[in-house]
């Protein structure tokens, strides 16, 4: 079948591959849409592991329903693409997203089992999840990165009245700032080096204000809206910069939640968050009760996750889509892939 594979560095290729077989457990899905991810984005620079078919953002409809005697052929689904133990602690206590077997043979982000970026796909039959008929294909596709926002809001433990800053304006980014306001922050802003995104989250109605990352007055004004820092501080790009201007931003005794994941070292000035007392928090996905919430979010329509897409390709669209995303200047946030296109 054809399919989007990773080649090398930034370098994506129309292919052919074989199609995933029934084998009386997994559940075998027929892709209506999949969407490009930051962390697909990580894959892509570094042009590893070749061979690999991104993709662990999608929605579809069921072909064959494996060991699911709950699903059948035509359900319309989404599915975590993590592949947790089941057994370990992490995993009995909710919480599949520590597990040390989580990636190891993910959806779109192992070469064991192939992304979104080919028409079809096989599941493990405990991570698939049915769409509501009020949740549309292209909403489907966004429950993933959606609950990745939620997630990292849960854990910020935003109070009514908070100053709450992120860092980074992909939809992550943005998807956080959402639900930073639903939480009842008083002020949400945005910082970002690529100014026409960040006009954006102002447009879509996430973000109160803006800043100019690559201002040296940030911290500055910063200082001067908040009256000694955000209370919280959403990091969602990982490198060196951003993690330090989390930090600097974050006021003495506040929390910063770090969403980017950097592919290296980074070098952060720890002094300031130890004289600060600052509380640094990792995040990593969602549990499955998030993910879950998020569906009826959608399908309820108390959020709308449609208004961060900016365009559907197909799959020969991919590369490009790829470097529109990583331009630094291109105001997209988000592109869904329709592999059948």
């Amino acid at each position: 079948m054809r399919s989007v594979i990773l080649k090398g560095v930034k370098r994506l290729e129309v292919g052919e591959i074989a199609e995933p077989v029934k084998d009386g457990e997994n559940v075998l899905i027929d892709v209506k849409k999949s969407g490009i991810c930051g962390s697909d984005i990580h894959n892509w620079d570094l042009g590893a592991p070749e061979g690999l078919v991104l993709g662990h953002e999608f929605a579809g409809v069921v072909t064959d329903p494996g060991f699911r005697a709950d699903l059948k052929v035509g359900d319309r689904v989404t599915a975590l693409p993590i592949s947790p133990c089941g057994t370990c602690p992490a995993c009995v206590k909710g919480n599949p997203q520590y597990c040390r077997e989580t990636w190891s043979k993910a959806v779109g982000l192992s070469l064991e089992n192939i992304g979104g970026l080919a028409p079809k796909l096989k599941v493990r039959p405990d991570m698939v999840l049915k769409l509501p008929d009020t949740v549309s294909d292209d909403e489907g596709a966004m429950v993933e990165p959606t609950a990745v926002g939620l997630h990292a809001v849960h854990l910020a433990d935003i109070k009514i009245g908070d100053k709450v800053l992120v860092i980074g304006a992909g939809v992550i980014g943005l998807l956080s700032a959402m639900f930073a306001k639903k939480e009842g922050a008083s002020l949400v802003a945005v910082s970002e080096t690529n100014m026409n995104r960040a006009k954006r989250a102002i447009e879509l109605e996430v973000a109160d204000k803006y800043y100019d990352a690559k201002n040296p007055e940030m911290m500055n004004e910063v200082m001067s809206d908040t009256m000694g820092g955000f209370d919280v501080v959403i990091e969602c790009c990982g490198n060196d910069a951003a993690v330090t201007s989390a930090i600097m931003a974050t006021r003495p005794g506040g929390t910063i939640v770090l969403v980017g994941v950097a592919t290296g070292a980074i070098t952060i000035p720890t002094v300031v968050s130890v004289m600060s007392e600052l509380t640094i928090k990792g995040a990593i996905a969602y549990t499955k009760e998030e993910f879950s919430t998020c569906i009826d979010l959608i399908a309820n329509k108390q959020i709308d996750v449609m208004k961060f897409v900016d365009d559907i390709v197909g799959l020969d669209e991919v590369q490009a889509s790829y470097e529109r995303l990583t331009s630094g200047s291109d105001p997209a946030i988000k592109i869904l892939v329709d592999p059948n296109k």
